[in-house]
């Protein structure tokens, strides 16, 4: 099951994503993931655990048919207020989804490991419905604000003290246990400080700054072979012991039905 926010975690997340520094951040995280899932136009994503809908909100003018799942109530109630009818929204856990195999194009996991019993199982899932590629957008453990949000988490009770914090490294990992050795790529953001500044965000949208392992939010992207489940069924073989000689065949032309047998056939063609 995971952690599940309460009302009051739903609605003081949902707050905290909207103050200007945290915007800033949730754009360039949002920018990233629109940049690695591409193309969208009449494709069908789910966003799993899409939260109070937030990473949802770049996908809606690409032509995508969308889906979000939460296991929160909370955090989906605050969701359709903010997409309406323009997202198809659930209630489902990350590690049991209600979907079939390669249902969807795409599937995105941001932020969404970092709170699941069993990550592993989840991105399975993630990695089941999807046929055309997983998005994983994780917290980097190795970069200088995780390890600042762990400290504090020690003296202080955050909703971060309920997270479990990955590397690139850790992701890929997952990706090759679970899929094998199928193409995968990464990009970071918010490396620097100051991002709101122009020229520092200008930098932090640039292709050589993300190859930085350090950012403080990783996008890690898998392009999965299409998997099925199968159930093996037993075959039941009629055994034909007839004669073949004396098999009666149609004749082609008769459309009444009429039936000969080959000898018949080569009389009835001698008399012509």
């Amino acid at each position: 099951m995971g952690y599940v926010f309460d009302h009051k975690e739903a609605e003081a997340y949902d707050q905290w994503l909207n103050q200007r520094g945290n915007q800033v951040a949730l754009e360039l995280e949002n920018r990233l993931m629109l940049e690695m899932i591409q193309p969208l136009c009449g494709k069908r994503l789910i966003d799993i655990g899409c939260g109070t809908g937030h990473s949802l909100l770049p996908f809606l003018d690409k032509g995508a048919y969308l889906t979000g799942v939460d296991a929160s109530p909370y955090m989906l109630d605050i969701a359709h207020a903010k997409l309406g009818h323009r997202v198809e929204l659930h209630r489902a856990y990350a590690e049991d989804l209600p979907f079939d195999d390669n249902y969807f194009h795409y599937a995105c996991l941001c932020l969404t490991l970092e709170f699941v019993d069993d990550p592993r199982k989840a991105l399975a899932e993630a990695c089941r419905v999807a046929k055309d590629g997983v998005f994983v957008g994780v917290l980097n453990k190795y970069a200088l604000k995780a390890i600042n949000r762990r400290i504090k988490s020690i003296f202080r009770p955050t909703v971060y003290s309920q997270a479990c914090f990955f590397s690139i490294g850790d992701i890929k990992h997952l990706f090759r246990m679970l899929i094998g050795d199928v193409p995968i790529f990464w990009r970071t953001v918010c490396l620097l400080p100051g991002r709101s500044q122009p020229f520092v965000y200008r930098l932090e949208t640039s292709k050589m700054l993300q190859k930085n392992p350090f950012g403080a939010f990783a996008g890690i992207m898998a392009l999965p072979v299409p998997r099925f489940r199968t159930t093996p069924l037993t075959l039941k073989v009629v055994s034909n012991r007839a004669n073949p000689a004396n098999q009666v065949i149609s004749c082609p032309g008769h459309s009444t039905g009429t039936h000969m047998i080959p000898h018949q056939m080569d009389r009835a063609a001698s008399s012509d």
